[in-house]
Order: C-alpha cells, then sequence, then structure tokens
C-alpha cells in the first residue's frame, strides 16, 4: 500500500490507539448502523464510508493483525505474507476468524439486524468476543450492474434472463421502470471468501431514447405536429399514447409551443395509477403549396386584419 493510500483505522471508527476491544467493537457497530446501504439507499459517499468501517473493523478487531498494523503502518499487511490464508485465498481453507463466535447466529442475516436493530424474533444478548468475524466484508460483495429497457418493455414490464458465471438467472421488471431506476435482486452478488454467503445484485435501469416520448418528472411530454389551419379554427386529431392511439381535441386559437393534458395517459406510478401526458403543440407551415392553397393564402393575407406583432409597435 502506497503511504498516499494509508488509511489510520482507529481514525476512521473514532477513537484512540489505546481502546480496548469492547469500545472498538461499539464504535463498529455504531457506525455500521449508520452508514449501512439498506439506510442509505442510493447514497455512493455511506456506501464508501460503510466499506471503509469495515475494512477497519476487521483489522483492529483482531489481536494479530492490530499488532502488525501498530508496529508497520501501512506496511502492516506485507509483514508475514508468506504464512496463513489470504482474503481470496481457496475458500476451503479453515480460516481465522479471531475468536468471534459466529454460531451465536442462525445465519448471516441475523448477525446484520442486530447491527441495524431490525426486530428478527431472536432475543437481544451480550456479547464478550473481542474477535472479528470477518463477515463485517459481507455487504461489500454486492454486486452492480445496468440494464437497457426498451420503452414497450419497461412501460409493460418484462422478464430478462442474465448468465451470472454458471448460473442463469430470471428477474422480473415491473412495469413502470425508468431510467434511475434500481432493482434490487436478492442473494445474487458475490460470494464472501470466508462463510460463502453471496451479496445482493442491483441493477440500474436504463431507458433507451423514444422517438416521440421524453419524461418531465412523473409525467410524459410528446410534441404533436398541427396544421396553422387546425390551430385557428380548432381540430380533432389522433394522438398516439403508450397503450394506443386516442382523439383529443384541440381548441380554436391554440399557439405553438403550448400544451394540453391528457389525463391518465402517461407512465405508470403505481399498478393502478398513471401519471398524465403532455401533448406539446407545435404548428407546422407547409412548405410546397398547391397553386390553389397558394391562391388561397394569398387570399387570407390580403383579408385578414390580424396582426400578432401589434404589441411591438410601441417599443423603442
Amino acid at each position: 500500500m502506497a503511504a498516499s493510500d494509508f488509511k489510520d483505522y482507529y481514525q476512521v471508527l473514532g477513537v484512540n490507539k489505546n481502546a480496548d476491544a469492547d469500545e472498538i467493537k461499539k464504535a463498529y457497530r455504531k457506525l455500521a448502523r449508520k452508514y449501512h446501504p439498506d439506510l442509505n439507499p442510493g447514497d455512493k459517499k455511506a456506501e464508501a464510508r460503510f466499506k471503509e468501517v469495515n475494512e477497519a473493523q476487521e483489522v483492529l478487531s483482531d489481536p494479530d493483525k492490530r499488532r502488525k498494523y501498530d508496529q508497520y503502518g501501512q506496511y502492516w499487511s506485507q509483514v508475514g505474507q508468506g504464512a496463513g490464508t489470504s482474503r481470496g485465498g481457496n475458500p476451503g481453507v479453515n480460516v481465522d476468524f479471531g475468536g468471534f463466535d459466529f454460531g451465536q447466529y442462525g445465519n448471516f442475516e441475523e448477525f446484520i439486524n442486530e447491527i441495524l436493530g431490525r426486530g428478527t424474533g431472536r432475543s437481544t444478548r451480550s456479547y464478550s468476543s473481542t474477535g472479528t468475524s470477518g463477515f463485517g466484508n459481507v455487504p461489500a460483495q454486492d454486486s452492480e450492474g445496468s440494464i437497457k429497457l426498451t420503452f414497450t418493455e419497461a412501460f409493460n414490464g418484462v422478464q430478462k434472463q442474465f448468465l451470472i458465471g454458471n448460473e442463469t438467472v430470471k428477474v422480473r421488471i415491473p412495469a413502470g421502470a425508468k431510467s434511475g431506476s434500481r432493482l434490487r435482486i436478492r442473494g445474487k452478488g458475490q460470494a464472501s471468501p470466508y462463510s460463502r454467503k453471496r451479496g445482493d445484485l442491483y441493477l440500474n435501469i436504463e431507458l433507451q431514447p423514444h422517438p416521440l416520448f421524453t419524461f418531465k418528472g412523473d409525467n410524459l411530454v410528446a410534441e404533436i405536429p398541427i396544421t396553422p389551419e387546425e390551430a385557428v379554427l380548432g381540430a380533432k386529431i389522433t394522438v398516439p399514447t403508450p397503450d394506443g392511439n386516442v382523439e383529443m381535441k384541440i381548441p380554436a386559437g391554440v399557439d405553438s409551443g403550448q400544451s394540453l393534458r391528457l389525463k391518465g395517459k402517461g407512465w405508470w406510478k403505481s399498478k393502478q395509477q398513471r401519471s398524465d401526458l403532455m401533448v406539446k403543440l407545435k404548428i407546422v407551415t407547409p412548405k410546397d403549396l398547391t397553386p390553389v392553397e397558394k391562391e388561397y393564402y394569398q387570399k387570407l393575407y390580403a383579408a385578414s386584419s390580424y396582426n400578432p406583432r401589434q404589441k411591438l409597435e410601441g417599443i423603442k
């Protein structure tokens, strides 16, 4: 480890160098609860802090590692590397958990539940063990990836199939996923080299761009072109929505850029409720006129008294 990478594990846990095992354990449990990913969803800083706290606890709770750390500083892990089993070693080799009695827990979830103060139906117990279980690093075995969905897949929901190592995993993505949504798949992350328990797999959802629909908050937005005649006289037009076309009435005298609301025709907010579709009107002028069309536009122009720039005449 380079000197610039050295971490003061005592400072990480907020204890002094003379702290005993009980003080280290109490400090670790307090910080593990504070920064646990379950209590700070999506907070990358808290996740990094949680890993750092676990790393410090692993070293300072082990008498032998702590002794080496106190004596050799950032080079402690390089001392005696030829002996014992490394963290990434063969999982079949017996690993010394530093005297911690993990057998007092029914499983790793109970260990985490106790740290987080979540109810498990177990009675509260006090422990005098001063060693480290090594299981503090298991949450760091969570895996993260991304998955791209088409607009249709995300709107309707879809089942996807993944190959994780040699294991095929099927995942049902519910309707209404959006870019930025995060899907948690329990027990499908990396395996801990200590307990062989697996962390969770987090999938970050990415929606492929759609040629018509965009998001504005929970609502969908669609820009729909209309003709000058439709804008002046009003009309009924067909508007695409995520689940089919609908007819919408355009009132007479609308402006380009004006938005009309189609209630309940947007994105899924829950299993029974959808947001709105905002139809943004864009007046499009024809480019290739027939002689007859051009003649009528010329007559309309000559007969019209409307001046859209009238308010500008007094501006200096």
